[in-house]
């Protein structure tokens, strides 16, 4: 399996300076913020999100180089995400991430939700300095789609009840809206066609539905080791993915378990060999590739150039992960 960073190799430089200025934006006016920050953007994440908004500017930007805008623009695209993980550890309780400790279980619940916020500030007044108003709508947007997907996502939980839909719209919301949104926001900056624009939100859209049902599951194929978690820790907390829901279809008496949220000795385990017996991991798959598939379908506006494959064989590289 190709690892992810390899895939980025048309802005690797670009990445490399992108790691810098992070901590350089958060400045060092607030110490316990400052180490905060430069334990998360030192945690060695992915970066696939600012890597596919570099690549989309280089896809469409082939006569010349990027712009400052274009590299800000990675970077608000990251501050999100990251803000959004330091909230997500706190409401999930998560005390590793990425294999190291996360922010609230060093510096307290408090400090947590107070440098979630202080990033998310941060990125909305660097979104501000860019000074495209439909850019600024369209990350603003963001912001409020991970606080309606974290608020869906609980009060869904442990209702056996929800559909398909209802899980790919939360999925959007948690996931795939940032990476569509910031998709779209760098073809503005490189003022493409309207056309072109829609076709990139919609590359950005599949790709964070598929990537998220590939997370979703990892989280009952993988160990704990390259999780970072226990395995099943989204099932035991009552959110219901896309193996189960199809698990459900199969397996009946999974809902009895799932209604009673695992109050019984065994019953979380008994849920996961269930799901392991039924079709649902499998049809799983089936609908992230479907996704991965559509999001490579919309990239057929650009021009054939190293970062536009780089696009493709991220997409890919997504499913190559089950495996």
């Amino acid at each position: 399996m190709t690892p992810a960073t390899s895939l980025f190799t048309p802005v690797e430089a670009d990445l490399r300076l992108l790691a810098d200025n992070l901590k350089q934006l958060v400045g060092n006016r607030h110490p316990i913020l400052f180490a905060a920050a430069e334990h998360l953007f030192g945690a060695g994440g992915k970066r696939i999100r600012p890597a596919i908004v570099l690549l989309i500017s280089r896809a469409t930007m082939l006569e010349q180089d990027i712009t400052p805008r274009h590299r800000r623009l990675a970077e608000i695209t990251e501050m999100i995400h990251t803000a959004s993980l330091v909230h997500d550890d706190v409401i999930d309780e998560s005390d590793v991430r990425r294999g190291v400790p996360t922010v609230h279980s060093l510096f307290g619940n408090r400090i947590a939700i107070l440098a979630g916020d202080f990033l998310f500030a941060q990125s909305s007044w660097y979104l501000a300095n860019l000074d495209n108003l439909e850019v600024v709508k369209l990350l603003s947007e963001v912001i409020m789609d991970l606080a309606t997907g974290e608020i869906k996502q609980g009060l869904n939980r442990f209702d056996a009840g929800i559909s398909i839909e209802t899980y790919i719209e939360k999925s959007y919301y948690k996931t795939a809206s940032l990476i569509a949104n910031s998709s779209k926001a760098a073809g503005l900056l490189s003022e493409v066609s309207r056309e072109t624009v829609e076709h990139l939100y919609s590359y950005g859209r599949h790709f964070g539905i598929a990537f998220q049902i590939v997370d979703d599951i990892l989280d009952f194929t993988s160990t704990i080791d390259t999780l970072g978690k226990p395995v099943g820790s989204d099932l035991k907390s009552g959110n219901l993915t896309a193996p189960v829901l199809f698990a459900l279809a199969q397996k009946p008496s999974l809902e009895v378990l799932i209604e009673r949220e695992f109050a019984q000795e065994g019953d979380l385990e008994q849920a996961l060999t269930l799901i392991q017996d039924s079709q649902g991991i499998q049809q799983a798959r089936e609908l992230a590739a479907h996704h991965a598939k559509l999001a490579i379908e919309h990239l057929a506006v650009l021009p054939s150039s190293e970062s536009h494959q780089a696009l493709i064989n991220i997409a890919e590289y997504t499913l190559s992960r089950l495996y």
